[in-house]
């Protein structure tokens, strides 16, 4: 993948998202809204997939690449994890 921005929007999509989830205690509103800013914001950059299985998924469909799906998960395994920790060390 040539282009890093839209791992760079992966990343910070799905950060949000899982710090929402984490701060919120799973609040479906919260959950909810968070997604669709996200959705709305990243759409056009990534696809907004901000799920390893929707990145799998869009792979078997054709529209990703090998090297562009597994620069998602890698990158989308890192932004869960990033925000588990910044939730763990600032909450």
């Amino acid at each position: 993948m040539s282009n890093v921005l839209p791992l760079l929007a992966e990343f910070l999509g799905l950060f949000l998202l899982v710090l929402s989830v984490l701060a919120s205690g799973g609040n479906a509103f919260v959950v909810g809204g968070t997604l669709t800013l996200i959705i709305l914001l990243i759409g056009n950059l990534s696809g907004a997939n901000v799920n390893p299985a929707i990145s799998v998924a869009m792979f078997l469909r054709g529209a990703l690449t090998v090297e562009e799906t597994m620069s998602y998960i890698v990158v989308q395994a890192a932004a869960g994890a990033a925000a588990y920790y910044a939730y763990n060390t600032f909450a």
